[in-house]
This record gives structure tokens, C-alpha cells and sequence, in this order.
């Protein structure tokens, strides 16, 4: 029988040093084994009404939806896209009805664990990390101008990291009739740690200091250590931006029946 694996999660969201405004928003269903994470963008208050109206969205869609899924893992994708598709809409409704909320949108990384795979769904330049057997790896790739840039060697990553453009995104959720997020699945390992990350953070920290807290994720008692690690260091480095993270443990699941099947066997003795 293959193994089964469920989430350890923990979650912070912090304004920064510099805004005293939070346009940042993130929840997670433990039991559904989804995450979701959102930036929001437009002036006034408009990113924060963006981003908070993507997360009650899909929350609430994806916690009626879930659960029907059962075994039918194939469908994963479709009911993403249908309920990302269904938050793009009412976020751009909302923006073309009031003036204030014009041009609002947000970024979106969005997680769901099923079995043994882990989809994942993204807008924008916010990110999903995997540390696996000390190697960390950036899973998504920005949907943004710098690293269209990088794609096609105008700039290295190093230069990108210095430049003053770094939040011109190309795509984003309720910004356009259409969404177009990039959907994918990756399979998990028992001892994998995903982080998903706003730009507040990966802007702050580079790899090597996001790597080193990961690491500890394996041995950490507490997993929400973990994230306030992850925030401290964006803070400490300057907090230019909201912060926001989610980390993500793989634990395998208890193997319940193989327990049955042992004492039972034990007893035929």
C-alpha cells in the first residue's frame, strides 16, 4: 500500500517596518490540506479589499469543493481553475464598480495537498519554496517583467535582485476578464518543507538565509517558530513590504491498517 501524507502547517502575516497597511492576506483548511496565500495591489485601500476577497473566495469554494473530490485526483485542475476563474470575476466586477477600487488585484500561490502530490496554482510574483534533504528550490517562476528579462538573458538573477522594477507582474488575479494562472502538480517526500511566500519576503531575504530557517523545519518542535523566524529576518533586513508566509510540513500518514493487519497475525501466533 503507498504511503498517504498530511500537512503540519504554520502561518504568519506581518504589515512590514515601513506600511502601516496590510495588503497582504493568507488562510489554510489543515484538514483539506490547502493553503492560500494572496498580495494585493491598487491604491487606497483596493489591494487589501483584493486580496481578502481572493482568499473568502476560494476558501470558501475549495472548502465545498474539496471534499467531493474524493478519488477522483484527475479533477484536481479543473476545480482549481473554476474556482480561481469564479474569484478573478467577482474581483474584477468589484473594480470596475467603484472608482476607488480600480485597477485592484493580487498575486496568488495556492497549495493543496491530495495522496501524495501537492497542486499547486499561482499568480503573480508571490512564491512556493520546497526544501527537500537540504536543497531548497523555488517551485514557481514569477510571472513578472524581471523575469521575463531573465528568461531571456537581458538579466542575471543577481541583477534582478537589484533592480528598482522588481514589482511589475504580469499576470495577477482580478486585474483582467480573464485569469491565466499556471497550474501544476509535484509529488511529495516524507520531510519536505513548502513555504509560500509573498514578495515582502523573497525581496527581503535571499535563498541562502531562507534555506538555513527551512532547515530547521525538520527539527524544529514547533513549526510556527519556523515562520516567525522567516518574518523576523524580512523585518530585520529593512521590512520594505508586507510579509507574509506559510510553511508547509509533509508528514507521513500513521499506516493504520498495516497496524491491524501486524496484530492480527501476532494473535494467529
Amino acid at each position: 500500500m503507498s504511503t498517504q501524507f498530511t500537512l503540519e502547517i504554520a502561518s504568519l502575516t506581518d504589515p512590514g517596518q515601513v506600511r502601516t497597511q496590510n495588503e497582504d492576506a493568507i488562510a489554510h483548511l489543515d484538514a483539506l490540506g490547502l493553503a492560500i496565500l494572496a498580495d494585493g495591489m491598487g491604491g487606497y485601500n483596493a489591494g487589501e479589499v483584493a486580496s481578502g476577497m481572493a482568499i473568502a473566495l476560494l476558501k470558501s469554494e475549495l472548502e465545498l469543493a474539496l471534499p467531493g473530490l474524493n478519488e477522483r485526483a484527475d479533477l484536481m485542475h479543473q476545480t482549481l481553475a473554476q474556482a480561481i476563474t469564479a474569484a478573478n470575476r467577482s474581483i474584477y466586477k468589484m473594480a470596475a464598480s467603484r472608482q476607488q477600487y480600480t485597477g485592484m488585484g493580487t498575486t496568488l500561490v495556492l497549495t493543496v495537498l491530495r495522496d501524495q502530490t501537492l497542486t499547486v496554482a499561482h499568480l503573480g510574483d508571490s512564491r512556493l519554496y520546497r526544501m527537500r534533504a537540504a536543497e531548497l528550490r523555488q517551485v514557481t517562476q514569477d510571472h513578472s517583467m524581471l523575469q521575463e528579462q531573465i528568461n531571456a538573458g537581458v538579466l542575471t538573477a543577481e541583477q534582478a535582485r537589484h533592480s528598482l522594477h522588481k514589482n511589475l507582474v504580469t499576470r495577477a488575479l482580478g486585474v483582467a476578464e480573464e485569469a491565466q494562472p499556471d497550474i501544476a502538480d509535484h509529488r511529495v517526500e516524507a520531510g519536505d518543507v513548502y513555504l509560500l511566500c509573498s514578495d515582502g519576503l523573497s525581496d527581503m531575504v535571499d535563498d541562502v538565509d531562507i534555506a538555513t530557517i527551512l532547515a530547521s523545519a525538520g527539527s524544529e518542535p514547533n513549526l510556527q517558530a519556523c515562520a516567525e523566524k522567516l518574518v523576523a529576518c524580512a523585518n530585520k533586513n529593512g521590512g520594505r513590504d508586507n510579509v507574509s508566509v506559510i510553511v508547509l510540513k509533509v508528514v507521513a500518514k500513521p499506516n493504520n491498517e498495516n497496524g491491524i493487519v501486524s496484530r492480527f497475525l501476532k494473535w494467529l501466533k
